[in-house]
């Protein structure tokens, strides 16, 4: 009975995994990001990723890798009871057994469609109702697409645009926008369109990727390339 009892309380953290991991592309997050952070959240392993920020950031994610967190140290604590009692005590199958049964009716509903659009609704209307607009993530408060980038540019020495007007850099047509830009440890917003450019300059800008990256190619690139350095100098 003790070994059915590990086997099925194995099926149950499965099932609460894949519960988990579908309420977390719910809130937006890919499948493969989704599947990454639950493992590592009940695992209690703390991968440090930049993709772990997308959980800390978001209010419903964090409640969901509490959980996660919680289950997977109790889980643990069974695991490590009932192989050192393996052959000590009884165990309660048929109860588990429900239980188990209960959360795979719940990983079925999870991956209905009309449910799962349902709980998108849901969750988008507790966000706007419970949550301050500074308390979500940026991909939440930007209208993010597969093509949208935000990201920050540095005019580096040399560049073209240094000299040159924002205004003129930034064609109306294109789809870019200059949220502010950042000049040593200033941070200009109103009326940085009328600024004339300056080596140092660091732009936060927001819109459609390949506008941004064939406006800015020379940057992107110098950035890169100075990037590459750093680590080229770090690993001597």
């Amino acid at each position: 009975m003790g070994f059915i009892f590990i086997l099925i309380y194995f099926v149950l953290i499965f099932i609460v995994l894949e519960i988990a991991v579908m309420l977390l592309i719910v809130t937006g997050l890919d499948n493969e990001i989704a599947r990454f952070q639950a493992v590592s959240m009940l695992t209690s392993t703390g991968f440090t990723t930049k993709e772990s920020e997308l959980i800390l950031r978001h209010p419903v994610r964090r409640k969901i890798g509490v959980f996660l967190i919680l289950f997977g140290v109790f889980s643990l604590a069974v695991m490590i009871s009932t192989l050192s009692n393996l052959l000590a005590q009884s165990f309660r199958v048929p109860q588990l057994a429900g239980l188990t049964l209960l959360f795979g009716a719940v990983l079925l509903a999870t991956k209905n469609k009309h449910i799962v659009n349902s709980l998108k609704r849901r969750f988008h209307k507790h966000l706007k109702q419970e949550f301050e607009l500074h308390e979500l993530p940026i991909e939440e408060v930007l209208y993010f697409t597969g093509s949208d980038l935000f990201t920050r540019i540095t005019i580096c020495k040399g560049s073209a645009m240094a000299g040159r007007g924002l205004r003129e850099v930034c064609c109306p047509e294109e789809d870019i926008r200059v949220l502010f830009v950042q000049r040593g440890e200033t941070k200009i917003r109103s009326g940085c369109l009328q600024l004339a450019l300056q080596e140092g300059d660091i732009l936060f800008v927001y819109g459609d990727k390949e506008a941004i990256e064939r406006r800015f190619r020379g940057e992107l690139e110098a950035m890169r390339q100075e990037e590459g350095n750093e680590e080229h100098v770090t690993d001597l």
